[in-house]
């Protein structure tokens, strides 16, 4: 048990990050933070263009950044982009500060998810099946690693999914001592 004020939710692109985020943190009348769109907020640009721009690596130093001070916040739902396990020092700032839940998918489901989706930098390749399996393979085990639930959305839809994975956290998140 990892009690914490904050939902922090990992898993890959298409899980339901935002969107299980957004109804869990109705649920629990939290704020909801999806990363990714703060450091758009922040940049004034889109993901892709900072990509383009600045490559990966200068993409990952602005989300270690942002997920530093997203972290610090006290009663939050933060959902993270799929990378953002990729930085040691970032993993053991989220399981520090937070109850993080690893949304898991299968990649037949990413890709049904994902198929009209042209937003995804790391998507825009020919091969989007093997770049979904490889990128499964590198960061499943980091988001094992910090997570303290594993959940699988399936094939619900975000509010089924969310309604599911709210039933679990009412019997096993503490918000600092108290049940969700």
């Amino acid at each position: 048990m990892n009690p914490s004020r904050n939902l922090i939710l990992v898993g890959p692109m298409g899980a339901g990050k935002s969107c299980i985020g957004r109804r869990l943190a109705e649920r629990y009348g939290l704020p909801f933070v999806d990363a990714d769109r703060e450091i758009e907020r922040r940049t004034g640009t889109s993901v892709t263009t900072i990509f383009e721009c600045e490559g990966e690596a200068g993409f990952r130093a602005r989300e270690r950044a942002a997920l530093a001070e997203l972290a610090a916040l006290d009663g939050a739902v933060i959902a993270t982009g799929g990378g953002a396990v990729l930085d040691p020092a970032t993993r053991g700032l989220l399981r520090e500060r937070g109850f993080v839940v690893h949304l898991q998918v299968a990649v037949a489901q990413q890709l049904e998810r994902l198929a009209r989706d042209r937003s995804r930098p790391l998507l825009a390749r020919d091969d989007r099946e093997q770049v979904l399996h490889d990128l499964a393979a590198q960061r499943g085990p980091l988001y094992a690693e910090i997570a303290d639930l594993a959940f699988d959305t399936g094939r619900s839809t975000g509010a089924e999914a969310a309604e599911r994975l709210g039933a679990q956290l009412d019997a096993v998140w503490q918000r600092d001592g108290v049940h969700a």
